[in-house]
């Protein structure tokens, strides 16, 4: 063995490298100060070895993005523990980052001789933020989607050459396959160079110059052992605190797949940069530049000019102490942004509906058929649970409400008009329109133009008359009714009550229920074709919702009693799709994994 190592000693000449990186004479000695440029190198070499590992399984398309890393995180083995570190050694970086450059200002290690070194880890410092920035799109949700777009928002704003930065970032008029593998490129490609080369340079200059004791007149030190035992212990404890976050928050966070077409105001930056984003609401859209180029392009010309400033009696002073009140600035900054999201209820509703759909979407991708060709994003459009109440906000709780809300939880202005639509199709949705009590008010037809119809005078006055046997025939009729709709959550209740509900249909016709006196059923007519109301046949199903929704003025709905409920197919208001989801929606019925 230790012939082979002289032979690669003698054709490589190793051993006085690491003779010259390890015996490194450290003035004032080894100190726990000194972990932070050691660390933030490791914390970058996990990155570098992560990221390629990431690589090997992510693809860079606009199709396909979101599904590799769906991919990762939920299929290939160990693929979320590999993302969480390569996700939270990011945040480790920019802490590290910060640190080690108030450590240097502190210190004063950014003066002569060391200034260019300074300004190679102020480069670095932005290289990394570049590199979070281009990573936040790369998995291609609607949290980074539309987190981007705002960043790209902002650099279209620099002065003279922002709509040609926008133009290459973006890559085209839309925000697409180009805008990702372009991000790709930066985040994978061109910036992981330039970090390389500037950490080489850095910490060439960095051995060229020395350490800045802090206490000269303490005996020098080395950097073999007692430095490398200190920067190890360091680096053991930033993967520690990695694996940690990792571990305690089940990784990094994926959520529902870009949709250009839905609006998403949940989308934030990460944490590094809520000040910049809080920062950004005190300046009206005609000073945005102002607040977004021009006062960080001063920051940071100053933070860059320390070295000349230091030169003066007070320079360092004045260094030191504008670097604490820009921390503390940034601190505040980011904390007024976390407090206002946290009483906003905007937001939090926005939030609850992101951390919905991304929950959604993982069920539906681990269903049977997984992933269709069209990418995980159709799994959204076309699944009633997602779509339906969004659908039903829009179009229909201008008069109707489900529960008494609009479909998605909130609370419209102005009163009901219509029936709510909660539980629509089921027993105990028509046990209540026979209920004298409920059948006038808000929640059926009480806010309707049918209020004083036969219908409602028949719950009020002709049903509380009828003794238990009655009672109990009606029971069996709506039973019958419901049993129509063939709701699955109602399927086996519809089966055990088989022969009741076979009675209920024969009793339909009977005194003094008689619902076809007003209502066509399986072919018999109305007694009474002035008074139509609607079909009963198939009453609650899927079909017969949808031609509700199509046309509820056609003879076999309302015909010309229609009170002014749109006819959303006839006019083209909804599509066919739309429609159905609408209708699956109120009916449940949707895929529960």
């Amino acid at each position: 063995m230790s012939d082979l190592l002289d032979w690669v000693d003698s054709r490589t000449g190793y051993r006085a490298l690491v003779r010259s990186a390890l015996y490194e004479r450290i003035p004032g000695g080894a100190r726990w100060r000194y972990i932070w440029g050691s660390t933030l190198a490791f914390a970058l070499f996990v990155q570098f070895v992560t990221g390629l590992a990431l690589w090997a399984a992510y693809s860079a398309n606009a199709q396909g993005a979101w599904e590799s890393v769906y991919y990762i995180q939920n299929q290939m083995l160990g693929g979320w523990v590999l993302r969480g570190i390569h996700h939270y050694t990011a945040h480790v970086t920019t802490v590290l980052l910060a640190l080690h450059l108030m450590q240097v200002i502190v210190d004063g290690a950014y003066r002569a001789p060391r200034e260019v070194n300074f300004w190679f880890g102020l480069a670095l410092l932005l290289l990394v933020l570049g590199m979070s920035l281009t990573g936040y799109l790369l998995p291609w949700d609607q949290k980074g989607y539309w987190a981007t777009k705002v960043a790209t928002g902002i650099a279209a704003m620099t002065p003279l050459a922002g709509p040609a930065i926008q133009q290459v970032l973006v890559g085209g008029a839309e925000y697409g396959h180009h805008t990702l593998t372009r991000f790709f490129a930066l985040h994978a490609g061109v910036i992981p160079g330039l970090i390389v080369l500037l950490l080489v340079g850095h910490i060439y200059l960095f051995r060229r110059h020395g350490v800045t004791p802090k206490n000269p007149e303490r005996p020098d030190g080395w950097f073999w052992p007692e430095q490398v035992l200190r920067d190890s212990v360091a680096s053991l404890a930033v993967m520690a605190t990695v694996l940690f976050l990792v571990f305690w928050t089940g990784g990094a966070e994926l959520g529902a797949p870009a949709d250009p077409t839905e609006p998403y105001s949940a989308a934030r930056p990460e944490w590094y940069f809520m000040f910049l984003f809080q920062w950004l609401k005190y300046f009206p859209a005609a000073w945005e530049v102002v607040g977004a180029h021009l006062i960080p392009g001063a920051v940071l010309a100053v933070v860059a000019l320390m070295p000349f400033i230091a030169r003066w009696r007070l320079g360092h002073r004045f260094n030191v102490g504008f670097t604490l009140a820009l921390v503390m600035g940034i601190a505040a900054l980011t904390s007024i942004a976390y407090a206002e999201d946290a009483t906003d209820e905007g937001f939090a509703v926005a939030q609850e509906r992101a951390d919905r759909d991304a929950e959604r979407v993982r069920t539906l991708a681990a269903s049977p058929d997984g992933i269709p060709v069209g990418g995980a994003l159709a799994l959204l459009r076309s699944d009633a649970l997602t779509q339906g109440p969004r659908l039903f906000a829009a179009n229909c709780s201008q008069c109707h409400r489900v529960d008494g809300h609009d479909g998605l939880g909130g609370i419209p202005e102005d009163p009901p008009a219509a029936a709510d639509l909660a539980g629509f199709g089921s027993r105990e949705w028509l046990s209540g329109l026979f209920d004298a009590d409920r059948v006038g008010s808000d929640e059926y037809f009480g806010a309707t133009a049918h209020a004083r119809g036969r219908m409602v005078r028949f719950v009020q006055r002709g049903v509380p008359r009828f003794d238990d046997e009655q009672r109990q025939q009606l029971q069996k009729v709506l039973w019958a009714v419901s049993s129509q709709a063939r709701l699955p959550r109602q399927a086996i209740a519809d089966s055990v009550d088989a022969a009741a509900i076979a009675e209920g249909f024969e009793l339909m016709q009977s005194e003094p229920i008689d619902c076809t006196r007003c209502h066509v059923f399986r072919g018999f007519t109305t007694e009474d074709p002035e008074d139509v109301a609607p079909d009963l046949t198939g009453w609650g199903s899927t079909e017969w919702i949808m031609g509700m929704i199509h046309d509820p003025a056609d003879p076999s709905y309302y015909g010309d009693d229609n009170d002014e409920m749109p006819s959303f197919g006839v006019d083209e208001i909804l599509t066919e799709e739309q429609r159905q989801l609408i209708a699956e929606w109120l009916r449940q019925e949707w895929y529960e994994g």
